[in-house]
């Protein structure tokens, strides 16, 4: 194996370990029960280990690898390695305090995606959100907050845009609603600059914003807002983010992603092209 780039994060890298245990496991035809009990855990233990959710122990990594007949050093310890660097904190775990554990995954992944396709449909999309917008949003939908923990809200957003600006940045492709673009969120004078802002990111050359106009009546995806993404290490699986109230669901089994991947075509066909988009926001700009 061979470890990912030293820019992934600790998330991907969990991804990653999960992955080649799991291969291990099956290869070696070991039943996650029994895994689980080799490292005095439970076949659930085992589940949330391969799909990298959790942290892991050095020593449960290398009962499981002499379970499955890994004993060779020359093979264990580039597993045994990236599990031990899997366990630094990411940037984001600066806002514990503020960052929904659930969601907290989800930053992780962002972090290590090449490419991001999204839905939107009630508000612009996080990474490309203004400070003002976002302030906006967080007083409006937790109005008991402390101004200090909205300053550190507001902060955390803005820095996981940093993927869109970094040397090598993150692919977006974003299809938004656009009743995100007419619902007021802090008044006017925020909205036009929210506005101008989608403007000036849909010409950076690795961003693509469409807008689905309303009058195109119902589509492909009226469940909900989703993201996918893409990983450039190829043991890390595409991921489906689909966020709800109080938790999130992340969905990578191959027919799945397929599904969602499906409706992202279908949703990028049906809005307004880019160049299409950006005369829409110039108008709605001057309205």
């Amino acid at each position: 194996m061979t470890a990912p780039d030293a820019a992934v994060g600790p998330t991907a890298r969990r991804i990653v370990v999960g992955a080649h245990l799991r291969r291990l496991r099956e290869a070696a035809g070991v039943s996650r029960e029994d895994a689980g009990y080799h490292v005095r855990g439970s076949a659930s233990k085992i589940s949330r280990m391969e799909l990298g959710r959790v942290g892991f122990k050095e020593r449960d990594i290398a009962d499981l690898l002499t379970l499955y007949g890994v004993v060779d050093e020359a093979q264990r310890e580039p597993l045994l390695s990236l599990a031990r660097d899997s366990r630094s904190d990411g940037w984001w775990h600066r806002y514990d305090d503020v960052l929904e554990s659930w969601f907290g995954t989800y930053v992780g992944l962002e972090e290590a995606a090449t490419t991001i396709r999204a839905y939107e449909v009630q508000f612009v999309p996080g990474l490309l959100q203004t400070a003002d917008y976002t302030r906006g949003l967080v007083v409006s939908g937790l109005p008991d907050v402390a101004p200090a923990e909205v300053d550190k809200r507001v902060k955390l957003r803005l820095e996981r845009q940093r993927i869109l600006e970094r040397t090598q940045p993150a692919t977006y492709w974003v299809v938004m609603d656009e009743a995100a673009l007419r619902r007021p969120v802090g008044g006017r004078t925020v909205m036009q600059g929210q506005v101008q802002h989608l403007i000036d990111v849909a010409g950076r050359p690795n961003v693509t914003v469409q807008v689905m106009p309303l009058r195109r009546g119902t589509h492909t995806a009226d469940g909900g807002a989703f993201s996918m993404l893409r990983f450039a290490d190829p043991d890390l699986p595409d991921v489906v983010y689909v966020e709800q109230l109080v938790s999130a669901l992340y969905l990578d089994k191959p027919e799945h992603v397929e599904r969602y991947r499906q409706a992202m075509e279908r949703l990028t066909v049906a809005a307004l092209s880019p160049v299409d988009t950006t005369d829409f926001l110039a108008k709605i700009l001057k309205a």
